[in-house]
Parts: structure tokens; sequence; C-alpha cells
């Protein structure tokens, strides 16, 4: 698969729709309260930077992932906006992405990669790649509160 991952802009607009969706199913299974899914305008903020992944297609390419890193402070990161197109979960590009984030948020120098996720049955997949990789349970941080519709969690870069 000759996935292309790259820092992006945001000004695609298959970008907006595709966060749009993504949007659109925080939304469905997450009490409105709950929903911590930054838009465009949250993802066009200076300390935040956004990668889209494609794939080749006969159209030219295909938008199939996204991933944000959000600085908090000049040693923690907090991984955002983690979606793989619902037609290819479970083919490795939410792996592949992961990767890619960590990777970023260790060369520019993060020492700790936090999270927030949902704690529904929706998200299950999601949690079982962050344990894969390492991140571990831990509480709220920055300026979230305990929500038990959150899971946080946490990698020491």
């Amino acid at each position: 698969m000759e996935l292309q991952i790259r820092l992006d802009d945001l000004s695609d607009p298959r970008i907006a729709a595709f966060l749009e969706e993504h949007l659109t199913d925080m939304r469905r299974v997450s009490p409105p309260e709950s929903v911590r899914a930054l838009d465009l305008a949250g993802l066009r903020r200076p300390e935040v930077r956004f990668w889209s992944a494609w794939l080749p297609s006969a159209e030219g390419s295909a938008l199939v992932g996204t991933a944000a890193l959000k600085q908090l402070d000049a040693n923690h990161a907090e991984l955002k906006s983690m979606r793989t197109a619902a037609m290819l979960r479970g083919q490795g590009i939410g792996r592949r992405l992961l990767d890619h984030v960590i990777a970023q948020a260790r060369a520019a120098g993060f020492h700790r990669l936090s999270l927030e996720t949902g704690s529904q049955p929706f998200f299950a997949p999601a949690r079982r790649l962050y344990l894969h990789h390492g991140f571990l349970s831990c509480g709220p941080f920055g300026s979230y509160e305990p929500d038990p519709s959150s899971c946080f969690m946490m990698l020491a870069l």
C-alpha cells in the first residue's frame, strides 16, 4: 500500500468533508458535552500540526486518514483528530499514522504524548491501537475534567 502522509494546511475541501464525517461520528456516539474533536478552525491554530494520509486512486489520490499533534507545553503534546476512512479500517492506515505522529512528537522534543478518546464500544479499536503502541491509561490532563465518556491515555517518549 503506497500510503503518503503529508503535513497539511487543511486547504483541500476533501479534508473539510472528511473531518465533518469525523465530527458527525463523534456527535452520534458521545454525549454533546463529551465531544472534544477539533473543527477546522481548531486544527488551524498555531500550536497544532496536522497530517493527512493519501492513497493513489483512479482520480489521483484519495484521502484515507488524518492525525494532528497539539502542543500543550514545551514537553507535552496531545494526539488529536486520528481518523481512518471507515471502509479502510483494519488495514494498517491508523497504525502508520500513529507511528508517524509519535516519531514527529519525538523529533519535536516532546517527552509525553497524551490523548483523549471515547470510552464507548465504538472507540474500542482505537483504544486497542493505542495500547498496542505503549499508551497507558492516565487521568485527565491539560484542561480536561474527569468524564465517564472519556478514556485518557499517555505515552512517555
